[in-house]
């Protein structure tokens, strides 16, 4: 047997069809527990009724936030329960629907809104429906596929990009590194500088660095300074200052000028490109600096052992990434990492284009002539792309043109590069380079080919950044042949995911030989990830450049972590073993974990004994330790051996000055939010690990996609007891650059209480009665045994109105009174009474 108590709707209306019902429900309430007169309970019989007006509210389209707008709600029929949504074509544009397949019928209800003066969706489009939420103020539609545009996943109308607020931001990262080893004590200093200021849709920004050691002196890098702002219609920046090329057909470089170039985040999140992670191995506590073109882009200080950095941010395309790992002795190596966009293959109709203008920028080199650089790209069928361009400076000119085709085989791509150079003291030199490319996704085998490339050039072939270095030699007298003229390069960048328990392996690395040069440069990082249970284990191996020794080193390490325990900050223990020719093997144990409220305490401690080296035996000591506090992150490291001795100490963290004042935040990027929700101070930020608001309930939530939605939620659970949202969650499409705003609506709720009610006769107060201020706002709604939880009382003492049903002796005034003890103590809730008067 079946007992049913009753139905509830928890929307204020729903269309079903072209007239909407509201189904009345009827709840028994034998069911509730009462010991004071009959339970009241009609006004649920029809939902939760809202009144016909204007609703600032979010739209959803099967799904999919589409934005905010105003909702207008409207009784229809004698019913004044029936409240419909209003719809015109406004909004049905920004919902996405093809006007072109309304019927007649619906055009003309459209433009003569005779419909009680509110077209209803359900009217106007054959099997959609909309539901209106009256306690989260969300519209939910859903239209038939066949009535909507076609538009690519994580499409957003431009017209619905917000540029932001004017604002000013800084992002800094400070850290000194100081090594002694062999009596030779070296301190190094860097400070990278990251600055913006926008005033509508302009961003200026400015990036650079400050770098000090014993040999360079104290040298500030300015990496670029530019000013730039997106052009919705062409889907594309225009950027004017320092910049890079994008090096999808030419190789990339940095100018001085004007650019126009197609920005591919303008595009769906599902057609957007990628960026290179990039693997290594450390043998203590080192600095990894990340060079670009010869421009220092991401520094940090990595523990001893196999490294992963994947957040890179890298400031143009294209353009090898040279990877210099500082040991704590002093050793220096290097590596270079293929980064070059996927091959030019692009879908049917899309065209891609950079037009550059300027002088040629490259900081080891002293020439500086202007240039003119044209590309295109367009996609004329599936199978099919074209592309090719040009590009003419002082005494150099290129010309290129070449097909990418999509196969069921991969993306292949082909083009070949014709180059005039006039040098300085030698004969003119003019050839070709020939390239050939492949991109695949293997499904069967989950075989991701990013990258596999090989460029022929013949002897008279000059790349634009070879011509500029020898050019600039021969203006200074210095022997040509100290440039080495590349004739063949091969690279490739693989991951290969083995069979479900097999783990999975990485390849990236490249190989390369020249025309007035012995010898071949080969290198690469190679890896085997797996895990056992809850034991991870992985193999790795690399082959870098010893730059001190000018010798090419390869290295190979064993990698296992075990978790000491299951509670959420149970340590970690990781365990390797290394070798390589010169260090020779190596034994590190290192204990980690984290502490604090957010995991916001990182620690490690590491001992390691190495043996069979050129140094001999030697062994190793050290701790680091990161504090990410809510305006900064601070971290420290020190190391020490029976050779060496190390210590590094670091801030990084940002700011934002916009018109509501001043925030700051342990990271800012480009494109921001600054949240906004007063007296919220330590409510924590959802999508964003470890960040709560500050006291003047402001944070800076960074890492937003530009051009595309964005979810700004917060977690209520931090909020005090006595303060609610109106919302938890905020949407925000920035363009890219932008400061925009998620303002949370919040509410005092004043003294929050556990009430014990009676009736004048001293029974407790019925079920389901309504309890009121003086002002008339619900207070709450009377439990279980008379109690009541109430928030927003205006004191410790007063006056309540209590009503359970119609009849005059079905209500009454109440007056409470609450501990003030529990009040001065600042209990989440106090506890208190009331009788009726």
């Amino acid at each position: 047997m079946a007992i049913v108590l009753g139905v509830c709707r928890t929307n204020a209306w729903a269309e079903t069809s072209s007239s909407a019902m509201l189904a009345e429900v009827e709840f028994n309430d034998t069911f509730v527990r009462h010991t004071a007169g009959a339970v009241d309970l009609a006004r649920f019989s029809k939902g939760n009724t809202i009144s016909a007006g204007t609703y600032r509210s979010d739209l959803y389209v099967n799904d999919v936030w589409i934005g905010k707008l105003d909702v207008r709600l409207h009784a229809t029929g004698e019913d004044p329960h029936n409240i419909q949504p209003c719809f015109d074509r406004s909004m049905l544009e920004r919902m996405g629907v093809d006007l072109s397949k309304l019927t007649p019928d619906a055009v003309a209800r459209l433009t003569s809104q005779t419909t009680d003066g509110c077209p209803r969706l359900a009217d106007l489009v054959d099997g959609a429906n909309a539901d209106f939420d009256a306690a989260e103020l969300k519209l939910d539609v859903s239209v038939p596929q066949v009535a909507m545009l076609h538009r690519a996943r994580g499409y957003v109308d431009p017209r619905y990009w917000d540029d932001g607020m004017p604002a000013a931001r800084l992002q800094y990262n400070a850290s000194v590194y100081r090594s002694d080893s062999a009596g030779n004590t070296s301190t190094q200093g860097y400070l990278g500088l990251n600055a913006g200021v926008n005033l509508g849709a302009w961003r200026f920004h400015h990036n650079g660095n400050l770098t000090r050691d014993p040999l360079a002196g104290t040298r500030y890098q300015a990496v670029q300074t530019n000013i730039q702002r997106s052009i919705a219609s062409l889907k594309s920046q225009l950027t004017i200052g320092d910049a890079y090329t994008d090096g999808a057909i030419f190789d990339s470089y940095g100018f001085r000028g004007v650019q126009l170039a197609t920005d591919d985040r303008m595009y769906p999140e599902s057609q957007r490109g990628y960026a290179p992670t990039i693997h290594g191995i450390a043998n203590s506590n080192a600095r990894v600096q990340i060079r670009q073109n010869g421009n220092i882009i991401y520094e940090t200080t990595v523990g001893a052992g196999a490294f992963e950095i994947n957040d890179l941010y890298p400031t143009g395309y294209g353009g090898d990434l040279e990877v210099l790992i500082t040991e704590a002795d002093g050793t220096v190596r290097s590596s270079r990492v293929p980064y070059a966009p996927m091959v030019n293959a692009l879908r049917p109709g899309v065209t891609r284009f950079n037009v550059t203008a300027g002088q040629y920028r490259n900081p080891s080199v002293h020439a500086t002539p202007w240039l003119l650089q044209g590309t295109v790209q367009h996609g004329f069928s599936n199978f099919l792309t074209g592309y090719g361009g040009l590009v003419g400076a002082e005494n150099y000119a290129a010309v290129v043109a070449g097909l990418a085709m999509s196969t069921a085989y991969g993306a292949f791509g082909a083009d070949v590069t014709h180059a005039e150079s006039r040098l300085i003291g030698q004969p003119d030199r003019h050839g070709e380079s020939y390239r050939l490319s492949y991109s695949k996704r293997i499904d069967p085998t989950s075989t991701n080919l990013s990258l596999a490339a090989y460029r022929y050039s013949t002897k008279g072939y000059l790349s634009l950044a070879d011509a500029m270095a020898l050019y600039d030699q021969g203006q200074r007298n210095i022997y040509y042949g100290a440039v080495p003229v590349q004739r063949g390069r091969l690279q490739l960048m693989m991951n290969q995911y083995l069979p479900a328990g097999f783990g999975s392996f990485y390849l990236s690395g490249s190989t390369q030989d020249y025309w007035n040069r012995a010898g071949r440069d080969t290198q690469f990082q190679v890896g085997y990830n797996n895990n056992y249970k809850v034991i991870s284990y992985s193999v790795s191996a690399t082959r870098q450049l010893n730059v001190a020794l000018a010798k090419w080193e390869n290295r190979v390490m064993l990698n296992v972590s075990i978790p000491l325990g299951k509670s959420q900050h149970s340590p970690m223990s990781m365990t390797s073993l290394q070798y390589d020719g010169t260090a020779g093997s190596m034994l590190t144990e290192t204990l980690t974990g984290t502490a604090g409220a957010d995991n916001a305490i990182t620690y490690g401690v590491t001992a390691g004994h190495s043996a069979g080296g050129t140094t001999g035996a030697t062994s190793t000591v050290g701790a680091t330790g990161t504090y990410i506090s809510p305006v900064a992150v601070f971290n420290a490291n020190a190391s020490k051996s029976n050779t060496y001795t190390q210590a590094s100490a670091g801030v990084s963290g940002g700011f934002v000055v916009y018109p509501g004042g001043v925030a700051a935040a342990p990271n800012v990027s480009d494109t921001v939010a600054i949240v906004e929700a007063a007296d919220a101070g330590g409510a924590r930020v959802a999508n964003a690990p470890g960040l709560r608001l500050d006291p003047w309930g402001h944070a800076v939530v960074s890492s937003l996609v530009p051009f595309a939605q964005n979810d700004v939620e917060l977690d209520p659970k931090g909020l005090p007891v006595n303060v609610e949202l109106d919302s938890t969650v905020q949407k925000v499409v920035p363009t890219l650059g932008a400061v925009v705003k998620a303002k949370f609506d919040t509410r005092k709720m004043g003294l929050a209480a556990i009430l014990d009610l009676k009736t004048s006769t001293g029974k407790p107060m019925p079920f389901g009665a309504q309890v009121f201020n003086s002002a008339g706002q619900q207070v709450g709604m009377v439990g279980q045994g008379g109690q009541l939880v109430a928030r927003g009382l205006e004191g410790s003492t007063g006056v309540l109105n209590a009503t359970w049903g119609a009849q005059g002796s079905q209500r009454c005034a109440l007056n409470y009174s609450v501990e003030s003890a529990a009040v001065q103590s600042g209990a989440t809730y106090a506890h208190g009474s009331g009788t009726c008067g």
